[in-house]
């Protein structure tokens, strides 16, 4: 069939939106017809290169649609079927996803090499094979993935807003809950108040911290914090250093999240500095592949038990965490509407990636 998508054809260029060739779903695999697709930064990777990736490739994984066929032998779902897609796929069956770690699944590995998890290709343009984003490819009218990256929601709920939390919000929400494993009476650092910084504030608001800290250079992203439960925010580590002090009695942050743009090495010093004793420092941005190096106190990190954790996902598990965040939303205590800052047609979608690069956006959605 034929469908609309967003291409990119190479190393910083422009998307390009045009029409493509996509085959049927292939045993395993599900065919969905999107309704909304989150602008995620990891996407803005592909262009800078800071996510190597094969081109062309459809990009997208951040989204959400209803099973328009699906492929032999898949009984999870059935046409009609409303779904948010997960960027990480999960078998269900290696070790990892046998330990509960179903965001470290062994699959993960497919989804920047451009094929599908057969090794083969589904979008076909001007002459070539054309890869899919995280496995997925949601900057398009149709997609086929395979039905380990789908999540089966109720009936009714709101697709544009479900797409958020293929990623941005069980991302930011897991950095906070899962991974900084923060508690009631904690207190929390956010640096980074973006589409996933956002998420990781509502997480420590919802964990019950009592003081959530965000760090951020651009004044609307620190508005917008406060909104989704920040009890403080400040442009540079600078700033809210002694302020953090002087809440927690000397204490400091129980966790520090990193939820920049880009992870640079020459973060991680100062987030150390914001946490006390047996504080974590949570790395949720993506830094530069070639980059191997950051700064940090060795003494301050054995004397006072402090830890830095990588999280992927926000260490979720996607066919649990999923429902429950969408649950949190019906229950009024997890904010996805106010995430939305513009819709864009799929058209537009060079005018959503400048507006996030501008500071303007929390979260730009294209919706078909």
């Amino acid at each position: 069939m034929k469908t609309k998508a967003a291409v990119l054809w190479g190393l910083g260029e422009k998307w390009q939106v045009e029409e493509l060739d996509l085959d049927d779903p292939k045993p395993g695999e599900v065919m969905v017809k999107l309704t909304a697709s989150g602008l995620c930064h990891s996407d803005e990777h592909l262009v800078t290169g800071d996510i190597p990736i094969p081109f062309p490739v459809v990009g997208g994984h951040e989204g959400a649609g209803i099973i328009h066929k699906v492929g032999a032998g898949v009984t999870d779902v059935e046409e009609g079927d409303p779904v948010v897609l997960s960027f990480l796929p999960a078998c269900g069956r290696c070790s990892y996803c046998a330990r509960g770690m179903t965001n470290l699944c062994d699959m993960g590995a497919s989804i920047i090499l451009g094929p599908q998890l057969d090794g083969t290709y589904r979008f076909h343009g001007r002459g070539q094979d054309i890869g899919q984003m995280c496995v997925l490819g949601t900057f398009s009218e149709y997609t086929v993935v395979p039905v380990a990256s789908v999540v089966k929601i109720d009936q009714g709920f709101p697709l544009d807003r479900a797409a958020l939390v293929g990623c941005g919000v069980t991302t930011g929400f897991g950095s906070a809950v899962r991974t900084g494993e923060l508690r009631p009476g904690d207190s929390a650092v956010i640096i980074g108040v973006g589409g996933i910084g956002s998420n990781a504030v509502q997480g420590a608001r919802i964990a019950g911290c009592r003081y959530v800290i965000a760090i951020d250079p651009v004044a609307f992203k620190r508005e917008k914090a406060l909104e989704f439960g920040a009890t403080h925010a400040f442009a540079t580590v600078d700033e809210a250093w002694p302020v953090v002090a002087d809440l927690t009695r000397g204490q400091l942050a129980d966790a520090c999240i990193i939820t920049t743009d880009v992870a640079e090495g020459s973060y991680v010093l100062p987030a150390l500095s914001l946490v006390g004793k047996r504080g974590r420092v949570v790395v949720t941005a993506i830094g530069h592949p070639d980059e191997d190096s950051f700064s940090g106190s060795l003494f301050e990190l054995t004397l006072y038990e402090k830890s830095i954790k990588g999280s992927l996902f926000g260490s979720s598990n996607p066919q649990m965490d999923i429902p429950r965040l969408l649950e949190l939303y019906n229950l009024g205590q997890l904010k996805l509407d106010e995430l939305i800052t513009k819709e864009y047609a799929l058209e537009d979608i060079n005018d959503g990636y400048e507006d996030m690069r501008q500071g303007h956006n929390i979260r730009g959605l294209i919706r078909f």
